[in-house]
Parts: structure tokens; C-alpha cells; sequence
């Protein structure tokens, strides 16, 4: 089984608003809300693929419920904890004149780190060897700056597979434990290095780095110029695909989504990258963050270009 954790979910909701301009009244055109956070747009793409998940989520007050429904109204099955607060929404604006995506996200809700603890030790009690935890997204205000490591060492110790998706302090602290997979992209993996990465044999270096620290694989994402999937005897470059783009929103996690089914189906790395750059490609062309179906990927997959740089 996958399990997604979503410790700082939102309702997003994304507006069109053509030639957007600062300091004056702006007009838009169309608007969307949608379930989100990281982990939950995770699970709706997998659903999408075929697959199987579980979302775990702190929500809270109206928003949260709000979500929930929405979450269920997609069939989708979930571990839903509900504590005190209004869960974020996160205002998304699309500019389709000036080709821009711009997020406005709230902060969220506060947890205390035994509101954390809890949910942590729900999920352990679910776990079975063998199962995939994917860890996604920001951290409520209160949780410790080492939850991922956290979670991570405990999901690891009950026997899962781990994937990790963070920025900054979290990954850095998360990749302590050795999660299985991490996604970072490239501005996320050169903020981790502290320099800019801006070739692809820059890029396959610092991966290659975090495998010798103990992760299995390194997916790094480019966005419009594709990705790298290293593992310790490959490295594969992936070309972005060339879409009409709806939203950028959860275009990340898209392809996070379609890493953990092809784990779960055992999928060789080079079906692994057909699949989850069809799926990151596809999901742009939607909007807002709605999960692109999985027709859609499929008529994609056959236009994947990718290139062995080394294995």
C-alpha cells in the first residue's frame, strides 16, 4: 500500500486572470478550488494512474471539512486527524496572456509536536512491510524542524519504503535517514549544496553525492527541460515534453505520484521515466491542480525522449 502524509494541506484555489497587473483592479475570468497540499495531490494522481493510496492529513475548522468532503467525493481513502485552526487557502493565479504562475500561500494551521507524534504513531500502527510512505510538502507552524528525519527513521524501522519531497531545512534534515527516493528540483537540490546547479552534469553530481549518503534513488526535475533519474549505476536524462500548460500546480507531485505506483509495480527505470514524465507533462495541461486522467498519459508515454548519460 502507499500512504501519503499531508502535515500542511490546503484548499487551492486557482484563478485566470489575463494580463494581470500590480496596483490596479484585476478581473477573473474563471476560478477552480481543489483539495490540496502536497501529499493529498500525490494521492488524487495515483488514483488517476490506477493505483492505490492512503492520505494521511491534519485539517482544521471549516476549510478542513471542506476538504475532507471533496476527498471522499473522490472516492479516495484516507487517515483524516482534525485539530484546532482554519486549514490555508492557497490562492493560485493564472495569467494566460503573459505565460505566469504565481502562488499566494498561507501559512496554515499550528500543531503541537505530540498532535505530530500521534499522527505519526496512527500511521506506524497502519504500516506493513513492504508498504511506500511518501513524505511531501511544508510543515505546520510548531512542528520541529527534524520531523522529516523523524518520520522517515520510524516509517524505515516499520519496514516501508520512504519517498521524500521537501525544500530547504526539511530535505536536509529528512536525507539524515536515508529515505529510499527523494525528488528535489533544481533549484531545491542547489539550495541544498548552497551554489547554483545549472548543467545536467552538475546536476547528476550533486545527486550522485546524496546517493553516497545512503539514498537509493535521486529524481530531479527541471521543469519545461525535463529530468534526471540517477541511481548508483544509472543516470537517465529525460526531455521535457512539449504541452499547452493549464497550471503548473502540483505538477511535482504528478510525477511523485507516478515514481511511487511504478515502484509499487516494479517497473524498470526506463518505463519508470516514460511513466512519470507522461504523467508530470499531462497534469500541466490541467488546471488548477485536477489530475489529469490516465488516457491522457497514455497518449502521452510514446513521445518520451530520454538519453542514457551513464549506465
Amino acid at each position: 500500500m502507499i500512504y501519503t502524509v499531508t502535515l500542511n494541506p490546503a484548499l487551492d484555489k486557482t484563478v485566470e486572470i489575463p494580463g494581470m497587473a500590480l496596483d490596479t483592479v484585476n478581473r477573473i475570468t474563471a476560478m477552480r478550488t481543489d483539495p490540496g497540499g502536497k501529499g493529498i495531490n500525490v494521492s488524487k494522481v495515483i488514483a488517476k494512474l490506477g493505483g492505490t493510496s492512503v492520505a494521511l492529513a491534519l485539517l482544521g475548522g471549516g476549510t478542513g471539512r471542506a476538504i475532507a468532503d471533496a476527498l471522499e467525493e473522490m472516492g479516495l481513502r484516507c487517515e483524516l486527524q482534525f485539530v484546532e485552526g482554519e486549514t490555508r487557502t492557497n490562492l493560485k493565479v493564472v495569467d494566460p496572456v503573459n505565460h505566469t504562475n504565481t502562488d499566494l500561500n498561507e501559512p496554515g494551521i499550528s500543531v503541537t509536536p505530540a498532535v505530530l507524534d500521534g499522527l505519526l504513531d496512527r500511521l506506524i500502527g497502519l504500516l506493513q512491510p513492504g508498504d511506500l510512505v511518501v513524505l511531501s510538502g511544508s510543515l505546520p507552524k510548531g512542528a520541529p524542524g527534524d520531523t522529516y528525519y523523524t518520520w522517515v527513521a520510524r516509517c524505515k524501522e516499520a519496514g516501508a519504503k520512504v519517498f521524500l519531497d521537501a525544500d530547504g531545512t526539511l530535505l536536509a534534515e529528512g536525507l539524515r535517514a536515508a529515505p529510499d527516493l527523494v525528488k528535489p528540483n533544481q533549484d531545491e537540490l542547489s539550495r541544498l549544496v548552497g551554489h547554483p546547479l545549472e548543467t545536467v552534469e552538475a546536476l547528476a553530481g550533486a545527486a550522485g553525492a546524496l546517493l553516497a549518503d545512503g539514498v537509493q534513488k535521486v529524481v530531479v526535475s527541471m521543469g519545461g527541460k525535463g529530468a534526471l533519474y540517477v541511481t548508483r549505476d544509472t543516470v537517465l536524462y529525460a526531455e521535457g515534453l512539449k504541452v499547452p500548460v493549464g497550471s503548473t500546480v502540483g505538477a511535482g507531485d504528478s510525477v511523485v505520484a507516478a515514481l511511487a505506483v511504478a515502484e509499487t509495480q516494479g517497473l524498470s527505470l526506463e518505463d519508470t521515466v516514460r511513466l512519470s514524465t507522461a504523467t508530470g507533462a499531462a497534469n500541466v495541461m490541467c488546471s488548477g491542480s485536477q489530475a489529469a486522467e490516465r488516457s491522457v498519459i497514455e497518449e502521452l508515454m510514446p513521445q518520451v525522449v530520454f538519453h542514457r548519460l551513464r549506465g
